[in-house]
């Protein structure tokens, strides 16, 4: 007798050929989304609906129109894609790469009482680093700049609340352009355009509040999209007549339609700027690979190439990416606040902790690996990093009765811990070696802790990301100085008047060097519009 796998698998194929001969469709069962490919297809002129009715029929779906430049993005089937590139419609087929947000949060270091700080105005090193200070921003140059990020807070206290447009392309169904759910492009925002002279956080590099702004928000909370998104956002950029694009963002694999699409750019009269990347290797990151875009590195504040910037023969210019203080989203901001007898300590919140407080006699707990119950009943841990996961040790600390904990690092610097997603509840701070040892000869002493959301809405970051809104931010400064002046001559005037740094002349970590406001005006005051 035939076994029941081989008798399901006779049916299976009757019934599909009684299918075939009777006309009817064929029913094609669902390929899982492991097999399916985002991928952006170029059709030829005047054949969309053709490309699109194939697209359909291979089992595709069109995510992304890209009318403008005669292509679609699709989520397609990977075994259909060799017989649509045959389509006679079909001019070519390429991948949809991911793009990543290049910034992260910086660590936070606040000690107890310190919310003093918030009413405080403060000028970035970054400014006066781009001699941003140095020059005025000429509202009648009629320059605008766009950002293709991740939103605009524009409920901050500190950006400007006129000027500004936007349209969100996530598709996510959370909030809008004047949202950021990712904290990305508000910060980057904050670098370009912090109101200056109100007494709050801190200054852009054009503070006046009259920057013409458009926002092309294309990152959801997770920071990362299809480069079509990004294309998407870049074409509406182009549509609200924007001169700069500011794009502190990339990825690895370049495509050819991406590549026009940034060439067009060019050609409109439109000076696009992207981040050089984080991997710190000689690798290279698109867009700002490709040569009609302005790749961008991050220097430290003794003007040194972070090392996390990528280094690479498309390397053009530098600017400030590290430890760089901007806005992010109001009410977004976590910290930690922790004394011991009264005298307060400097902590990080851990990633991952629940926004408590808890007051307890401190105890030492060692390591925090052995776990015995009711031996830390109403006190706050005091753990040495080492042997198991911080996790972990915050899980015994509970487990033991513990109501917080601080956990101190084992070599010399702050600890700047995360609890990698698992779920705890109490509060939970890093400090340093130093600090630790101070700490412990204060055990028995009663102990505050408490990891909050901050009032303040103003964090360091770092990446190539915080480097390029510095250099838009330039472009568009000086530009509003020489308004007759092509994309391509304040290209050329930005590198030509940039700080060398690194090797003498032009390198792959610098690039021409630190970008300068105020010795590219004093270029093209001296050499007009002159052509690069």
């Amino acid at each position: 007798m035939a076994s029941k796998k081989y008798v399901s698998a006779r049916c299976a194929i009757a019934l599909a050929v009684a299918a075939v001969t009777l006309g009817a469709p064929l029913l094609v069962q669902a390929q899982p989304a492991a097999q399916q490919e985002r991928v952006i297809v170029s059709f030829k002129a005047g054949q969309g609906s053709a490309v699109r009715a194939a697209i359909a029929r291979a089992g595709g779906r069109v995510v992304v129109e890209l009318d403008e430049f005669n292509a679609v993005a699709v989520r397609l089937p990977a075994s259909a894609i060799a017989a649509l590139k045959r389509h006679g419609s079909v001019a070519s087929i390429e991948a949809d790469p991911l793009r990543h947000a290049m910034g992260g949060k910086a660590p936070t270091l606040r000690r107890a009482g310190a919310a003093a700080v918030v009413s405080t105005e403060v000028t970035p090193f970054g400014i006066p680093m781009v001699q941003a200070d140095q020059v005025m921003f000429k509202a009648d140059g009629g320059r605008k700049l766009c950002i293709v990020d991740s939103g605009f807070d524009a409920a901050h206290e500190d950006l400007q609340k006129s000027g500004v447009t936007g349209i969100d392309l996530t598709g996510s169904g959370i909030g809008s352009w004047n949202t950021d759910e990712a904290f990305h492009g508000t910060h980057v925002a904050g670098t370009i355009a912090a109101i200056g002279g109100n007494g709050l956080g801190v200054v852009g590099v054009i503070p006046t509040g009259t920057l013409p702004l458009h926002i092309s928000k294309v990152f959801d909370a997770s920071g990362s999209t299809a480069s079509s998104i990004v294309i998407k956002g870049v074409l509406n950029c182009s549509k609200a007549k924007a001169n700069v694009i500011s794009m502190s963002l990339g990825g690895g694999r370049p495509t050819t339609f991406e590549n026009k699409v940034y060439e067009a750019m060019a050609k409109r009269g439109i000076l696009v700027i992207a981040a050089a990347g984080n991997a710190g290797d000689t690798s290279t990151s698109y867009p700002a690979g490709y040569a009609s875009v302005m790749s961008v590195a991050a220097i430290d504040v003794n003007k040194v190439r972070a090392s996390f910037s990528q280094a690479n023969a498309d390397v053009e210019i530098a600017a400030p990416g590290v430890d760089t203080l901007s806005t992010v989203p109001m009410g977004t901001n976590v910290e930690s606040v922790f004394s011991v007898g009264g005298t307060p300590y400097t902590t990080t919140p851990m990633d991952g902790s629940p926004l408590l407080a808890a007051t307890g006699a401190l105890a030492n707990f060692g390591l925090g690996d052995t776990p015995v119950a009711g031996s830390m009943s109403g006190k706050v841990c005091l753990i040495q990093r080492g042997e198991i996961s911080f996790a972990d040790k915050v899980l015994n600390c509970k487990s033991s009765g513990g109501v917080g904990a601080v956990i101190y690092n084992n070599v010399p610097g702050m600890l700047l811990g995360t609890l990698g997603g698992i779920a705890t509840t109490i509060p939970s701070v890093g400090a340093s070696d130093t600090d630790g040892a101070l700490m412990l000869a204060q055990a028995g002493q009663s102990a505050s802790v408490a990891v909050q959301q901050s009032a303040y809405s103003y964090a360091s970051y770092n990446g190539t990301s915080m480097a390029t809104p510095h250099v838009s931010a330039v472009a568009a400064l000086v530009w509003s100085n020489f308004p007759t002046c092509s994309p391509a001559q304040i290209r050329n005037a930005l590198n030509m008047s940039a700080m060398d740094l690194g090797t003498a002349g032009r390198d792959n970590e610098y690039g021409n060097g630190l970008v300068q406001a105020k010795a590219a005006v004093t270029y093209l005051t001296a050499n007009a519009c002159a052509a690069p």
